[in-house]
């Protein structure tokens, strides 16, 4: 089958089967395919629901290529504008931590647009931590396995710069309204926030005015409905909390401010 025709066919099959950017997934499969059979097996894959991330092993985010695999969290375009904000209120060689990191894509990325950071990150689940090792690391940065800031060392209390946290936070009862590449093939803690949403983003603000140095910064990604409250949350734990929103990619974010002694800027 000639090229163009065989990519009009698997675009036509990815359409039926809901993909919207069916043509450009076509041709990200075509060149990813190692022979003939490893297309036809891709697109059989994609045409069943598997994530294209998944699929390719790897995911365009910040504009990098940051790996990706079954079993993980797709990190969304709307999160670039979590990191891009950090990046404007972050300086290189800052301690930065990346909570509920997933595939360390956000702390990843927030190194490549610094330039060099102390880069941690944690997961409660270990398939994440082993992907985001794989992020990080090369970036000279640390990965944890472990429940938010208990898995961190010690001796970052009190010194970390910045702290990003794309925390779950889906509401239990919305999950199954969720695309199914979502709720079917990436982890259920990666996405469940409770019943309101915001139970792993409460106990991220409840111990981050511990961990931030004098000024340092928590953000977290939530939805527009929900950031009143976040910021709220994050008040009532002594940071000086605010909302931003990028209308263009759908993103809403809350940053709170951990003070800073008197006499100091």
């Amino acid at each position: 089958m000639a090229p163009v025709t065989r990519r009009m066919s698997i675009a036509t099959a990815l359409r039926s089967a809901g993909c919207v950017f069916a043509e450009d997934e076509a041709q990200l499969l075509i060149d990813a395919a190692l022979s003939p059979g490893h297309l036809d097996h891709m697109v059989d894959q994609r045409v069943n629901g598997l994530p294209l991330e998944h699929i390719l092993g790897w995911v365009d985010f910040c504009g990098s290529r940051m790996e990706v695999g079954p079993g993980v969290f797709v990190p969304r375009r709307r999160t670039e504008f979590l990191v891009r904000q950090a990046a404007e209120i972050t300086r290189p060689g800052s301690a930065v931590v990346d909570l509920c990191c997933g595939s360390g894509a956000i702390g990843a990325a927030l190194s490549d647009l610094l330039g060099s950071c102390e880069l941690y990150a944690a997961d409660i689940d270990p398939v994440a931590v082993a992907c985001a090792r794989k992020n990080v690391g090369p970036r000279g940065g640390r990965v944890f396995v472990g429940d938010l800031y208990e898995a961190l060392p010690l001796e970052l209390r009190g010194r970390v710069d910045v702290v990003l946290a794309n925390a779950p936070y889906v509401p239990t009862g919305s999950i199954g309204m969720m695309p199914p590449e979502a709720r079917l093939h990436e982890p259920m803690v990666a996405l469940d926030g409770g019943t309101d949403g915001l139970d792993v983003q409460r106990r991220v603000a409840e111990r981050a005015a511990e961990w931030l140095s004098p000024g340092g910064c928590l953000l977290i990604e939530t939805s527009e409905q929900q950031a009143p409250e976040t910021a709220r949350i994050m008040n009532q734990c002594g940071l000086a909390a605010r909302v931003l929103v990028n209308k263009e990619l759908g993103a809403t974010l809350v940053l709170g401010a951990a003070p800073t002694p008197k006499g100091n800027p």
